[in-house]
């Protein structure tokens, strides 16, 4: 083989490779220390719980899981099967703002008085709207049990547990410019305004002819 020949196909190689590299969807993700500090019916509470948020790609969207390996507040009784029910928010950060919601099941077993409370994974759904980098943040949490409800806060301005390079509705984060786009199939298309018609105009009637008198 020349050496030549052998030239194009390291080229063609090294592209293909940045291409597959390109093309790949970038995420990063990391547990992160979460200082949750709760108002409860009984007083303060808190905890430190490390805290994972994962993304799958579903359909025009993610889904997020939101996992506590540790619990973050207590209860002076026991909570009874599915007598507590956890939900929080996630911030978004980066290319987009906003907070999604995300909830998780009762908990399936007893939970003894003052044991920290260990919290479900949490799901929910994001849909990207504009396009680049976004990042999810652990935000608030609220847990409902045996009719109060408790709020922690985190303290600690914890930073991203995911980061994703997303794809928003139409590819683009801005508005669309340029030409109006034509009426789809079957569309009903403007009418121009209609002319109005001009007035009519009365003939005159033909003036008397005269005829000269006989002499």
């Amino acid at each position: 083989m020349s050496n030549q020949k052998r030239t194009n196909l390291a080229l063609a190689a090294a592209l293909a490779g940045s291409i597959v590299v390109a093309g790949a969807p970038a995420a990063h993700a990391e547990v992160v220390d979460v200082n949750y500090q709760c108002v409860t019916p009984i007083g303060p509470k808190g905890a430190v719980s490390p805290i994972d948020i994962k993304g799958v790609k579903s359909g025009n969207g993610y889904k997020l899981t939101m996992s506590f390996q540790k619990g973050v507040s207590s209860s002076p009784v026991e909570l009874g099967k599915g007598a507590m029910n956890p939900s929080a928010v996630i911030e978004l950060g980066g290319a987009e703002t906003g907070k999604v919601q995300v909830s998780g099941p009762a908990n399936t077993e007893a939970i003894p008085a003052n044991t920290p409370i260990k919290i479900s994974d949490l799901s929910g759904t994001y849909t990207p709207k504009k396009s680049g980098k976004v990042t999810f943040t652990a935000g608030v949490l609220t847990i409902k049990a045996l009719g109060t409800t408790t709020t922690c806060t985190p303290k600690n301005s914890p930073g991203p547990s995911l980061e994703l390079d997303v794809q928003g509705a139409g590819g683009s984060s801005g508005g669309s410019t340029g030409a109006a786009a034509a009426p789809a199939a079957g569309a009903a298309r403007p009418t121009s305004p209609a002319r109005r018609c001009p007035s009519p105009t009365r003939a005159r009637p033909p003036s008397a002819t005269r005829t000269p008198p006989h002499r």
